[in-house]
């Protein structure tokens, strides 16, 4: 089972965007300021938050087209699960098909992940678009985890 979502960000390049997605800089403005590690392909990428946190492996990268992980630390959901980052310029727009694939099964934690990742997603277009987003802690708090 798979998390899918599409945004379109205006006035911006695929290039500016995969920046956004390989950059400690670009990861920790949109989506948690707590990131450090290696975002080369091989690299781990740590990513923290207030009740936790995931660490990312770079499996694949094709500048302003293509970023993909896989969770290697995590909680036990989503080890093992992967992210991929399609990106296609469309006249104004760069179109990011952002897909999280590989859940075992559909349980509660799937759809708080789910609203999650639009919340982020929306801060990266935020971020992209006007230079500001809202990474965590900034980020809009839904339930109990966050």
């Amino acid at each position: 089972m798979d998390i899918l979502h599409r945004i379109g960000i205006q006035h911006a390049t695929p290039e500016k965007v995969y920046d956004a997605l390989t950059t400690i800089d670009g990861l920790a403005g949109w989506w948690t300021e707590k990131t450090e590690g290696e975002t080369g392909v091989g690299g781990v990428i740590a990513f923290r938050f207030i009740p936790g946190g995931f660490d990312m492996k770079v499996i694949e990268q094709e500048p302003g087209r293509l970023v993909r992980w896989e969770v290697v630390e995590g909680p036990p959901e989503w080890i093992g699960t992967t992210i991929r980052w399609d990106l296609e310029q469309r006249d104004d727009y760069t179109i990011v098909l952002f897909k999280h694939e590989g859940w075992r099964e559909a349980a509660e934690f799937m759809h708080h992940c789910s609203t999650k990742w639009a919340i982020y997603l929306m801060s990266l277009k935020q971020l992209v678009e006007t230079g500001e987003g809202a990474p965590a802690p900034r980020d809009v708090m839904i339930s109990d985890w966050h």
